[in-house]
């Protein structure tokens, strides 16, 4: 098992280095080269996503990512974002299926912002299309019609695009709950007009999942309003990008959510819901959990390793129980810890 772990900018090499530590501990055998992405790669090659790193995660079986960016690229140009080395490397590698899972552990019901009793027991999956959309479509770009500057993007998928999405919801979904919703604007967006059509025709490959539709601004409402009346949710790239975020702050933090970027064949990228957070950059104050919890989805994605993912998840849920937070979890009558603290705690636990 070879990883390419990417520490990236920000809390990155903080968080990325105690979820190394627990998955040396299981001692799998697994190999593990690290490389730059992100503002870190700019620096140092002039290039969000270097040849060398380019090499390395395409040799790998699997990439664990920790977060890349910060206000000291905003001002490069594009191609030199940090943020274009993301897009790179998901696009590379053919990574089109986004996996991310809003749980609320019980211990962190008061977290939320929301009424205990609405979100208590939530346990939703978002699959987000990663590689079309508006995010990749050409034409695009900024240029003067008229005398002002005009910008412009273009928003389109194909048929096969949007059916080999929605074959990964509905796949997921037989584990889980067996209902999958199906999110878009088809009553403004021909693109999207197609999607429904396609779902649909999906749908009906799938008789054992229960198949519904919704619009993106009803559910953006929804998942505010009573979120567990969802199971698993499937939309396109842009969509998917803000209703993933949404639903991370139902568990009261996006310091607690992994994710995973997969291929047609279970290749994937694992990195936590949120960003590189400069705000609190090498302060060792970072929640490391979400990183951790993403090295759990390799092993059960990837390496199809269900007892070492349990194992991890287990270890997080004791810990916990057991009281220790961070501070973006924390609550009076708790135990505050550092980064590396918790690492600690959770290498005890297992």
């Amino acid at each position: 098992m070879k990883i390419c772990v990417l520490p990236g900018d920000g809390i990155g090499p903080e968080i990325i280095a105690e979820a190394v530590r627990v998955l040396k501990a299981l001692d799998l055998g697994i190999e593990m080269e690290e490389a730059m992405l992100g503002g870190c790669a700019v620096d140092a090659t002039g290039s969000p996503y270097p040849d060398a790193t380019q090499k390395l995660a395409q040799a790998a079986d699997a990439v664990l990512l920790g977060a890349v960016g910060g206000p000291q690229w905003d001002n490069n140009p594009r191609e030199q974002r940090p943020e274009r080395g993301l897009l790179g490397i998901r696009k590379q590698l053919g990574l089109f299926a986004n996996l991310r899972p809003a749980i609320l552990y019980p211990e962190l019901a008061n977290a939320s912002t929301l009424k205990p009793e609405v979100v208590a027991g939530l346990d939703i999956l978002i699959v987000r299309e990663l590689t079309g959309d508006i995010y990749f479509g050409q034409p695009r770009g900024i240029e003067t019609r008229n005398g002002e500057r005009f910008g412009f993007n273009t928003m389109h998928y194909t048929e096969s695009e949007i059916r080999r999405i929605l074959r990964v919801a509905f796949e997921a979904a037989r584990k889980r709950n067996r209902k999958v919703c199906s999110v878009d604007k088809m009553n403004v967006l021909e693109c999207t007009q197609l999607w429904r059509d396609v779902a649909i025709e999906t749908g009906r490959e799938h008789p054992d999942v229960e198949l519904s539709h919704m619009l993106v601004d009803n559910a953006a409402m929804q998942l505010v309003k009573n979120p567990k009346q969802f199971d698993v949710m499937v939309t396109g790239n842009m969509f998917g990008d803000i209703l993933s975020d949404e639903a991370s702050m139902l568990t009261g933090s996006i310091g607690m959510l992994p994710s995973a970027s997969l291929d047609a064949n279970n290749k994937g990228l694992y990195e936590p819901s949120h960003g590189s957070a400069p705000d609190i950059a090498g302060k060792g104050v970072a929640n490391p959990l979400a990183t951790i919890l993403s090295a759990a989805m390799m092993l059960r994605y990837t390496f199809a390793d269900e007892a070492a993912a349990g194992r991890i998840e287990g270890a997080v849920k004791k810990v916990l129980a057991q009281g220790f937070r961070t501070g973006d979890i924390y609550e009076p009558g708790m135990t505050k810890v550092g980064t590396r603290e918790m690492g600690d705690a959770v290498l005890a636990a297992l």
